[in-house]
């Protein structure tokens, strides 16, 4: 009986978005055909705990590698080909091709079918760095599909792989979840429970990193604020960038007129999405390149949800807005552009609500997960 192999470093309960599309996507393969070896979220008590409580739910069998960082190690692709045998695997995916597809000459031998191994923004980065790139190269030649979010990642991938790899690839977005993130999702009981009820709110739901562009945002809201004046920025999501953002919120004088909720629960994230008139976040690469946005799944959630959305030019973002359909696409790092685009949205019920009923139609043609799924399962 055919069955899969998942390897991979980015896995539940260690939160973030590869961690998200991969588990979502195993969701939908059939649990008694699958096995999933993943590293362990991390360290001490609480990390432990929380991942073996993770792997107790799922349908499906978890291995976890005894290490926090699952690199093509010489011990752990012996236990990789060791599961393939185990489990009767003839089939392998890559959850990132990088570093990870590596593994696949020693498990094409020891008796892989098919090899599978998707790309994320991080690869798009190697494939400007030349030792990254032959390793890139390698990956394409000892796989039998590498897939891509979009357009944006797979010209700048291609260039690293040889015309056959490159020709062998295959898009596989993320998908959104058109039942969970919908336009009745609660986002009244939110703005209640924070006091914005009433208000217009601009959201933003994302880890709190320099790329994402909270602090374009932020110097924005005194432009937003000229036009319309009752107006908070909800910014959702943790991460290290948060305190720099306060302090830029304090020093830009709209202390007062930004509102963090730091990481908030799963279940609870469509209701903050619905929360919000607009949803923005334009992001920008940096580090010449190195550091951008893959495809932006949040932009496809807030569609989901019913909102407008505004986009960074970074990457693949814009592959995830139809631009004066959806939303609009910005210079990544323009407060001007940023605000010229909100400001209009904010003031204009018709025109958010024609724009979040095409982002959600977009969505139920495009983004669900079952038709991706499908997708997975045919490369498999």
């Amino acid at each position: 009986m055919h069955r899969t192999l998942i390897v991979t470093n980015d896995f539940p309960p260690r939160p973030g978005g590869i961690q998200a599309f991969l588990h979502n996507m195993a969701l939908r393969l059939d649990p008694g055909r699958l096995v999933v070896y993943a590293s362990t979220w991390k360290r001490g008590r609480e990390g432990v705990e929380a991942t073996v409580a993770f792997d107790a739910e799922q349908p499906f069998t978890v291995v976890r590698d005894r290490t926090t960082m699952l690199l093509p190690t010489p011990r752990a692709t012996r236990r990789a080909v060791e599961l393939l045998r185990e489990h009767g695997c003839t089939s392998v995916w890559f959850g990132a091709a990088a570093p990870l597809g590596l593994m696949a000459p020693a498990l094409r031998g020891a008796g892989a079918e098919r090899l599978v191994a998707t790309t994320h923004g991080h690869e798009a980065g190697w494939a400007q760095l030349p030792a990254a790139r032959q390793l890139l190269r390698r990956i394409g030649e000892s796989t039998d599909t590498l897939t891509y979010l979009g357009e944006y990642t797979r010209s700048r991938i291609a260039t690293a792989l040889t015309p056959d790899a490159a020709r062998r690839m295959v898009q596989l977005p993320p998908g959104v979840d058109e039942k969970t993130f919908h336009p009745a999702s609660g986002g009244d009981e939110i703005r209640a429970r924070l006091g914005l009820t009433d208000r217009p709110v601009v959201v933003c739901v994302s880890r709190l990193v320099p790329r994402k562009g909270q602090d374009t945002l932020i110097r924005a809201m005194p432009r937003i604020l000229a036009a319309e004046p009752d107006t908070v920025l909800l910014i959702v999501g943790g991460g290290p960038y948060e305190r720099d953002l306060r302090r830029m919120a304090a020093e830009t004088g709209v202390g007062d007129r930004v509102r963090f909720t730091g990481a908030v629960p799963w279940s609870e994230l469509p209701a903050h999405y619905g929360a919000g008139d607009v949803f923005a976040m334009p992001c920008r690469t940096r580090r010449g390149g190195l550091d951008v946005e893959g495809l932006g799944i949040v932009y496809l959630e807030a569609s989901a949800t019913g909102l407008p959305v505004v986009a960074g030019d970074s990457g693949g973002a814009p592959d995830a807005v139809l631009d004066g359909e959806t939303g609009w696409v910005v210079r990544g790092g323009s407060p001007e552009e940023a605000a010229d685009r909100i400001v209009p949205l904010l003031g204009d019920p018709g025109l958010r609500r024609r724009m979040g009923e095409r982002g959600r139609q977009w969505v139920e043609e495009k983004w669900r997960w079952d038709l991706l799924a499908e997708r997975l399962k045919a490369l498999l």
